[in-house]
């Protein structure tokens, strides 16, 4: 299992990423750090699905640029 400065490494984004920018996040709760299957966006000071728009009720504590398959 990853350590989570591991995980942290791996979640290069700095500060807040553009409003319609999809990203994925790196998300933290009592188990440990996971990542969400699904790409996200942050929009007024808020972190919501990229598709659906819902917000999260995650714990984000990092993002990246989407990664391409």
């Amino acid at each position: 299992m990853a350590t989570r400065e591991k995980r942290l490494a791996q979640f290069d984004g700095e500060g807040a990423p553009p409003p319609d920018l999809p990203v994925q996040v790196l998300c933290e709760d009592q188990s440990g750090t996971y990542e969400l299957p699904f790409a996200c966006r942050f929009v007024d000071g808020m972190w919501h699905n990229h598709e659906s728009g819902g917000a999260l009720e995650a714990n984000v504590v990092a993002w990246r640029l989407v990664r391409r398959s």
